[in-house]
């Protein structure tokens, strides 16, 4: 190809001949490195090491759903003959044969990471013992402890002719035994299954900090749970079944068929079986056995099983050796109008940075609209709300003042569907007109529009977010959440609303892209004006910030613009099938991913628009997606251009820069799918991206103290 001849049809041409191996990675190995990431932060010596034991249980709790859904899902594949292959080429086999490959080293690291923890913790003053290290007067409060609060919740279980296996239920922690009755030397297995209900750790009273899980407390005791008998062989094992709801999608009632499946869950086929590799062989048999678990399902482990709840170690005793309390900062956008929430935005958009700003103004802006006499409706989009919403609190009390309020319930939101159901019938009760949106979409847009009288006339005021309304995530997520009253966007969200309640489909949409309608088209017409821009000899430059990228069709859309000559800076955090970095494909491309303190969770694209980024001139977004086919095809998502001068520089030169700039808890990936650690030596170029956002106020939340050193915009 010449010069003269190079153009966008030539060049998604060469991209399209390319084989598929060559253009993308494997999904699921993916994800397996980005939780080795957060793995490793369980060994950087950077966090105090509490918040290093945190980051060991993630990671146990991360693989635990990956198998639940990710993995089952490929196994369901399998079992149905269904060789479907991956966007890289590979069968479902052929993937969880990798997949076990590569989880078995991650299991293995996490109890070297495990031991190491434990000898730190130690010298700091946290133990944790062994059965062989309590001490007579421990042993004796354990006892009590035991006959109080755990004797009476466990149901010894004989598995014998008379005595089939129990059924275990997912995530099931269980004791297994071989026993001997001492009177004639008859043997018996029994099983003591762990209700969810008992703490795994238990505190021995006494100013010193000292534990004992409850599989070493059971040993001190189990002459007393199985008298007359003797204990030739034990160990523990842990079983995680099949999560992914299957729902019938013709059904009638949506809440029904939910609970049912809800409950079809907790009764999976075996995805994944732990063993404690020190069990004798005969007790090991018999479990796999009657679990009926396949030989790549199971895992022997020198360690301890269901590392992710040694977050229960975790004490506020010691303050050292957790972070320091962050207090996120009340804007003082909305501090200047005296916490009124309508006149800040009335006087111009602003964006709030969580988890640095407080998302205590979210939660005002529903509160303030439920007791405003002016408002008239409200109307809310719910992902995942939590379980002590003060959203739904404060729509219950706007039904209850008479106005009208809509709700868009998500009852597909993975692990939160119980929790959905609930809030559902309790805003159905108070007046509220509660719908489950699409039966074959997600709901997954953040968004609420409040309507008030004003002056003889409606305004519409309206809240779009990258991230849930959930009070508790939204102290730990980085998100954004805009505020806004300009009358295109809030008439475009009107018609989301429309489409999500009536299936009215959005005609003549004026500044928002939606999902599955147009969000993809806005996405790849922005790619191919940078395109067209790189092959005009024009600066042409992209930087996105995702969770997520895997989309078949932008990855190759982003090599043709990589090979167009624009250059590409993306931020992603977790799986990413693009291999930047390839001679001829993705030579203009980097990958960059940020795992530290805060989980990184917001979505911005920006587009350079002609000019050098950054620059005022840059086209710039906010969304609720992640670029992925389901975002794109099987979700109700939104796309928000950003043009407050004032938003459009915190996001552009403060949330991207920032982030593009982080070396400190920075990865770049490599062309192979593997991360290298972003290591700077010269202590005086150290940048956190987390540090600078937690101690610098951002431009919105200066409020009208940026407005006077950079005038009103």
């Amino acid at each position: 190809m010449t010069k003269d001849t190079v153009n966008i049809e030539t060049l998604s041409a060469h991209i399209a001949d390319l084989p598929c191996d060559e253009k993308f990675l494997n999904r699921e190995l993916s994800w397996l490195h980005f939780n080795m990431r957060v793995l490793e932060e369980a060994e950087n010596k950077v966090h105090p090491v509490l918040e290093r034991l945190r980051f060991l249980s993630i990671s146990g709790s991360n693989l635990d759903e990956f198998y639940m859904v990710r993995v089952a899902g490929l196994r369901g594949q399998m079992e149905s003959k269904l060789e479907i292959r991956s966007a890289d080429g590979l069968t479902p086999s052929e993937q969880i044969t990798k997949v076990n490959e590569m989880a078995k080293v991650a299991m293995n690291r996490q109890q070297e990471v495990w031991r190491t923890l434990k000898d730190e913790m130690q010298t700091e003053g946290i133990a944790v013992l062994g059965a062989d290290d309590v001490t007579a007067d421990e042993k004796l409060w354990l006892e009590g402890y035991f006959l109080d609060n755990i004797f009476p919740v466990l149901t010894p279980l004989a598995v014998d002719p008379a005595h089939p296996f129990p059924f275990i239920p997912n995530l099931g922690f269980t004791m297994a035994l071989s026993l001997e009755r001492k009177t004639d030397n008859h043997g018996v297995v029994a099983l003591l299954p762990m209700p969810h209900q008992l703490k795994r750790f238990i505190r021995l009273p006494g100013k010193d900090i000292r534990t004992i899980s409850i599989e070493n407390l059971l040993h001190l005791f189990l002459d007393q749970l199985f008298p007359g008998y003797s204990v030739k062989g034990s160990g523990v094992f842990r079983i995680i079944r099949d999560s992914d709801l299957e729902i019938e999608e013709e059904a009638e009632d949506l809440v029904r068929v939910f609970e049912i499946a809800l409950k079809r869950r907790r009764r999976g086929r075996t995805i994944r079986l732990t063993l404690n590799a020190k069990m004798p062989k005969d007790l090991q048999k018999l479990i796999i056995s009657r679990l009926e678990a396949e030989d790549d399902t199971v895992t022997r482990i020198d360690g301890i099983l269901g590392i992710t709840e040694i977050n229960q170690l975790i004490t506020q005793d010691l303050p050292d050796l957790t972070y320091k309390t962050y207090q996120p900062r009340y804007p003082e956008r909305v501090r200047s109008f005296h916490g009124d929430i309508f006149k800040a935005i009335q006087a111009k958009d602003f964006v709030v940075h969580h988890p640095y700003e407080s998302f205590d103004v979210v939660h005002e802006f529903v509160r303030q609209a439920a007791h405003d006499p002016d408002v008239v409706a409200i109307k809310q989009l719910l992902y995942r709300a939590g379980s002590q919403s003060e959203i739904i609190s404060a729509l219950i009390e706007a039904a209850e003042a008479g106005k009208s309020v809509t709700a868009v319930i998500e009852l597909k939101a993975r692990f939160d569907e119980e929790q959905n159901i609930k809030w559902a019938r309790d805003l159905e009760r108070v007046g509220v007109q509660v719908v489950y949106g699409f039966i074959g979409l997600k709901t997954h847009a953040k968004a609420a529009m409040v309507v008030r009288r004003e002056g003889g006339e409606l305004k519409t005021y309206a809240h779009l977010g990258t991230g849930n309304y959930h009070p508790i995530t939204a102290k730990l997520y980085t998100d954004l959440s805009f505020f806004t009253t300009d009358q295109k966007i809030v008439r475009d969200l009107n018609k989301l609303f429309n489409y999500v309640t009536g299936y009215v489909e959005p005609v003549g949409l004026e500044k928002l892209a939606m999902s599955p309608i147009s969000l993809k088209a806005s996405l790849m017409a922005n790619i191919d004006n940078e395109i067209e821009n790189a092959l005009a000899g024009k600066p042409a430059g992209i930087w996105v910030k995702l969770n997520s990228l895997l989309d078949p069709k932008i990855i190759e859309k982003l090599y043709v613009a990589s090979s167009a000559g624009v250059k590409i800076d993306l931020v992603v955090r977790g799986i990413c099938a693009l291999r930047p970095g390839v001679k001829g494909m993705s030579e203009n491309i980097k990958v960059r991913s940020i795992v530290g303190r805060f989980l990184e969770h917001a979505r911005i694209c920006c587009f350079a628009n002609g000019e050098k980024l950054p620059n005022r001139a840059a086209k710039v977004y906010i969304s609720s997606a992640d670029w992925m086919p389901r975002n794109f095809d099987r979700r109700v998502e939104t796309l928000v251009p950003i043009e407050n001068p004032t938003v459009h520089k915190q996001i552009l030169d403060e949330v991207m820069v920032s982030n593009l700039k982080d070396n400190t808890q920075c990865w770049t990936m490599n062309k192979d799918g593997t991360y290298s650690r972003i290591i700077e030596e010269d202590s005086s170029k150290l940048f956190s991206a987390h540090t600078y956002f937690m101690t610098n106020p951002s431009l919105s939340g200066m409020g009208t103290a940026y407005d006077a050193k950079d005038g009103d915009a």
